[in-house]
């Protein structure tokens, strides 16, 4: 089974970190989900909805929520130093933070490893495996483009919160799943999320 690390952080746009655990698990990888403080506000805000502060509590309505099967989904506390992402001994084969806010990114940029989520994604970059920020930010400054570059050139692969429309997008849920089927096409995860650019004589 693969294994994804993914992380919430308090960037705009949650509604793509939800859709991507829900996918994920319905598609059977097994999920390690982390989650920032920040992350459980927005995610009030956005959505109405409530992630329990306590890692077990969470697991365990979440993997109700989403029909999780037996252990594919472990949440880990943000200071949880012996979850196995905190360690190159035992990472995941991948790891995603939708939405990344841009301090957490220039945090990874710097090597820093205040938290759980920036160890687990600087042992991704340390270990060559994959690493997804997802940021929802606009308009960048110099610094942040910067940092998105270090990143690259480290091995990061930056894919912006940016929806396309050549789909037609009519609901929100629409433009959504766009930046979600795009996420899990970098994960290699088959998907049918949305239309494929020249699978139809419209061209969507």
């Amino acid at each position: 089974m693969k294994t994804v690390t993914l992380a919430f952080t308090g960037a705009s746009g949650m509604p793509y970190g939800v859709r991507l655990l829900e996918c994920l698990i319905g598609a059977g990888v097994q999920v390690y989900l982390i989650y920032s403080q920040v992350a459980q506000v927005v995610a009030r805000q956005e959505m109405d909805l409530s992630l329990p502060g306590r890692a077990a509590e969470a697991q365990a309505w979440l993997s109700e929520r989403f029909h999780a099967q037996p252990d594919q989904l472990r949440v880990f506390g943000r200071e949880e130093w012996y979850a196995p992402v905190a360690s190159g001994s035992n990472p995941a084969d991948a790891m995603v933070i939708c939405p990344c806010t841009m301090g957490t990114l220039a945090a990874i940029a710097a090597g820093l490893a205040e938290n759980l989520i920036q160890r687990a994604a600087d042992v991704m970059l340390k270990e060559r495996r994959p690493l997804i920020l997802v940021p929802r930010e606009t308009p960048l400054s110099a610094i942040h483009l910067e940092n998105m570059l270090n990143l690259a050139r480290a091995g990061a692969v930056i894919l912006p919160a940016n929806p396309g429309f050549y789909h037609r997008p009519a609901t929100v849920q629409a433009l959504v799943d766009f930046v979600v089927a795009r996420v899990l096409d970098q994960l290699g995860i088959p998907n049918a999320l949305i239309p494929r650019w020249g699978a139809s004589p419209e061209g969507a």
